[in-house]
């Protein structure tokens, strides 16, 4: 592996390498503690060189291209000034860590928790996440998503136009703050996934034209320059991007990646970049003895994505699962066919449930062509599934969460769907208590032109996917701190009552053998007209069968048992008294167990649990 960046090796020698194929000269610009300019060594493969005694941590520094102009290391481990300041030395060794017994946990056992670092907390960095872990863990989530955290202009951003594929945004706390919040996570048993963004860069602070051909003009992206990965030399572009996982893994103790949108990720070569960093991870994680994981977002909706690299796959570990959200939020919040005219059948909520992929080779509206290939085979632990996250909120013109669309019977069905989904569960920040401040799209860059720009491409966004009226301005400070949390509404009236919800239907799934089950064999659907849903979930293991009955409608709907030898018992309900939002409502009854055959009505806007047998 070819390390580019500043790697400090100890005792005050430093050794910085730089990647700048059709560049003659290169020079170091130390600038602090003393200012002073160090010619590099062209080495074979496009790449500088030097090395240098007596510097140490906390020494800045720019690279001058054919000794002309100064710009940021484009690995650089720390950006202190923002991202055209000069570039940081750190010792990746300093920091003492306590996980040393820390193996990950298995990726079937997740529950994924999706946060964005600067609001998160009032303060906005990554050491004030930490006093909130034990309340995470104790409503059951085992493992943070981190939105991108490389360092990005400003101090306010979702972090999708960072530009330092390897430093950590100093506004969150730099290296050591990521570092002390892995150490803190793995202390309580959460696993720290990280969201990247390998399809392009930011593009305020982005200097890589001036070091080599990091961008094609072969193919385009909607949010900047396509990466080149299969170009002239794209031998250390695929290297530079290739190694970040390690990087991630090795120095920060990572235990997994979310890779952004690798559908606008584009590669002809005869060995893929895919193909290239899962070979890399596998032989690094094999030498440490404990996984790492991939996980992609994708909107080709093609089962490739997760099957091996050996049989021609992607070799992702998972990918998140768009079309269950849409599938299930259109029942939900009719309103939402505006924007999802391909959805809004029960069928195709059963379709999720059951396979995965709604559209699977069918004629897609929206896309004006027929669409996705079956995933039925694929097992559901190769897809993360969720009913929020900062795109589907985030991407509204107000930043509505669903507890701003539905009421609360229907939060109540969105995290019971979610959680007895055959699919890992990822939740967004908040939702497990009903939060109810915005997540809007704020950015705080310095180049006046460019945040016209982002006005403007903001307004005619929202205008082509037919939303009314204007957002709000994505540069204002105030639209970044109406996106803050309110932490305290987690423990108050509703909000605490959905947080229990939510715990107690993560514990049943953490008990039942069948809801951990992820063999789509064992999954069973029945529509109930357009109204309702019936999932049966199986372990043919411990012979255990759960029933899921869920009424999205405001009519009862009645409904007979299957007809077995078994007797049903109550699992949870959410119209029994414990669960209900208003304070003395009266609640509707449930049988606590029924036999075969036997009619029930199920209740408006309700869903029922019940087992073949109890593994309490």
């Amino acid at each position: 592996m070819k390390i580019v960046g500043a790697e400090y090796t100890g005792n005050g020698h430093c050794r910085f390498t730089v990647w700048a194929p059709e560049k003659e000269r290169m020079v170091l610009h130390l600038v602090q503690p003393e200012d002073r300019l160090v010619e590099m060594d062209r080495a074979t493969w496009g790449y500088f060189t030097v090395e240098l005694d007596n510097l140490y941590p906390g020494a800045r520094y720019f690279y001058r291209p054919e000794g002309e102009k100064d710009y940021p290391d484009p690995a650089s481990y720390y950006q202190p000034e923002g991202v055209h300041g000069p570039s940081e030395v750190i010792d990746h060794a300093s920091h003492l860590w306590r996980d040393t017994s820390w193996q990950n946990l298995p990726l079937q056992d997740l529950v994924l928790y999706e946060l964005h670092v600067g609001t998160f907390t009032p303060e906005g960095t990554f050491e004030a996440i930490i006093p909130r872990l034990e309340e995470l863990k104790e409503t059951g989530i085992n493992a943070l998503e981190l939105m991108p955290v490389a360092q990005f202009p400003g101090d306010r951003n979702w972090g999708y136009d960072g530009t330092y594929p390897y430093a950590v945004q100093q506004s969150y706390g730099g290296p050591e703050g990521l570092k002390k919040l892995v150490d803190a996570c793995h202390a309580q048993g959460i696993a720290v996934f990280l969201d990247v963004v390998y399809n392009h860069l930011g593009p305020e602070g982005n200097y890589l034209e001036q070091y080599g051909p990091y961008f094609t003009d072969k193919y385009k992206t909607p949010w900047g320059k396509a990466i080149n990965f299969d170009g002239p030399y794209s031998d250390g572009v695929r290297e530079y991007f290739s190694n970040n996982p390690l990087y991630w893994l090795e120095h920060y103790h990572l235990d997994g990646l979310r890779l952004d949108a690798i559908h606008m990720i584009f590669d002809q070569s005869a060995t893929s970049i895919w193909e290239l960093m899962r070979s890399k991870v596998q032989d690094i994680t094999q030498q440490m003895h404990r996984p790492f994981y991939l996980i992609a977002e994708s909107n080709l909706n093609a089962p490739r994505v997760v099957q091996k690299t050996e049989l021609g796959g992607y070799g992702f570990d998972a990918q998140w699962l768009d079309d269950f959200h849409h599938a299930l939020y259109v029942l939900l919040d009719k309103a939402g066919l505006k924007f999802y005219e391909d959805y809004g059948k029960m069928e195709q909520l059963a379709k999720a449930f059951a396979e995965g992929f709604v559209h699977s080779g069918e004629f897609v509206k929206f896309r004006k062509r027929t669409f996705g290939a079956s995933s039925a085979g694929v097992p559901g632990d190769c897809f993360v599934a969720f009913t929020q996250n900062h795109d589907q909120v985030g991407n509204r013109i107000e930043g509505e969460r669903l507890t701003q669309l539905v009421g609360f019977e229907r939060l109540k069905l969105a995290a019971a769907a979610l959680l007895v989904s055959p699919y890992i569960p990822m939740l967004f920040m908040g939702e497990e208590y009903g939060e109810e401040a915005p997540f809007l799209y704020f950015v705080s860059h310095s180049d006046k032109e460019l945040v016209k720009a982002v006005q403007k491409g903001r307004k005619e966004e929202f205008a082509n996917y037919k939303w009314e009226g204007d957002p709000p301005d994505p540069q204002a400070e105030q639209t970044f701190k109406k996106s803050k949390l309110n932490w305290e509404q987690r423990g108050q009236g509703k909000h605490a009552l959905l947080r229990d919800w939510y715990q107690a239907l993560i514990g049943l799934r953490r008990r039942e053998p069948a809801l951990s089950n992820y063999n789509k064999a064992d999954v069973q659907v029945q529509t109930l007209g357009q109204e309702g849903l019936v999932l049966l979930r199986q372990d043919r293991i411990d012979d255990q069968e759960v029933l899921c009955l869920f009424n999205f409608s405001e009519q009862t709907i009645p409904f007979s048992m299957p007809q077995s030898s078994t007797t049903w018992h109550k699992l949870l309900y959410s119209k029994d008294q414990q669960w209900l939002e208003q304070e003395g409502a009266e609640a509707a009854p449930a049988e606590e167990t029924l036999t075969a055959g036997q009619h029930i009505e199920l209740p408006a806007l309700a869903v029922l649990l019940y087992s073949n047998y109890t593994s309490m």
